[in-house]
């Protein structure tokens, strides 16, 4: 079980928050600072895209509020929890009860199935076989992909191959998915695809989306958008209501 001795901060809404977050990279004598106080909070159900030009530190922000990297100063919170205290364990669980990741290249395993590849989380959680069976070929469904169970990777499109990968993020029915350039492979059409199922998976399971992205045609999928400019958010932009 994860551990909730950390501390608490209070509420603000925010299913995940960066609380004057700085990132500092050093080589050598050259010190690149890619994040400079960036303050965000996201809601339960919100749809947020970070765009900016590249340098701008959209990437380095993601994999912070992923907890795949820890920033230089600052507090992430996840469900109210510091989790930049947390241990290296404690973060992989949380990673794996709480958060799925999408990413430009699908990262499948080439030798697995698509069932194969969508069970690969919960082999990690500790699912029984059959339990994991029956949550994998629900996630392949819901993705539209339950035809194509038993394909590997090179059987199939780019599109095809992405929504495994989605399927894969969200086979554990985490609270957040974070997609860094998740059309970024894609053309197009395949493209809109890709959104319109994000656009189903939050308004019918109720996931949060954090997506970064350089086409701002697919921000119009999305409750708000953030624009990132040397490491600092210089403008928000509101384009979808319905949030409580």
């Amino acid at each position: 079980m994860l551990k909730v001795e950390e501390e608490h901060y209070e509420a603000s809404g925010g299913v995940v928050e960066a609380r004057d977050l700085w990132k500092v990279y050093r080589l050598g004598l050259t010190k690149l600072v890619a994040l400079r106080g960036v303050n965000l909070s996201v809601r339960v159900g919100e749809v947020v895209a970070i765009v900016g030009p590249s340098g701008s530190g959209k990437t380095t922000l993601l994999t912070i509020l992923g907890t795949l990297s820890k920033p230089t100063r600052g507090v992430v919170l996840i469900g109210g929890v510091d989790v930049t205290k947390l241990s290296d364990e404690e973060l992989a669980k949380l990673r794996n009860r709480k958060i799925g990741f999408v990413f430009q290249t699908f990262n499948l395993i080439g030798r697995l199935t698509a069932l194969e590849n969508v069970e690969l989380p919960l082999i990690a959680a500790g699912v029984p076989p059959r339990a994991r069976r029956h949550m994998a070929l629900e996630a392949l469904k819901l993705v539209g992909l339950e035809k194509w169970v038993n394909h590997r990777p090179m059987e199939l499109s780019g599109g095809q191959q992405q929504r495994v990968a989605i399927a894969r993020a969200i086979v554990t029915r985490p609270q957040i998915v974070l997609a860094d350039e998740p059309t970024g492979n894609l053309d197009s059409k395949t493209a809109l695809s890709i959104m319109e199922l994000f656009k189903k998976l939050n308004e019918e399971l109720g996931v949060t989306i954090i997506m970064v992205t350089h086409n701002l045609e697919l921000t119009r999928y999305c409750h708000r958008v953030v624009h990132l400019r040397d490491g600092m958010i210089v403008k928000e932009e509101l384009l979808r209501e319905g949030l409580e």
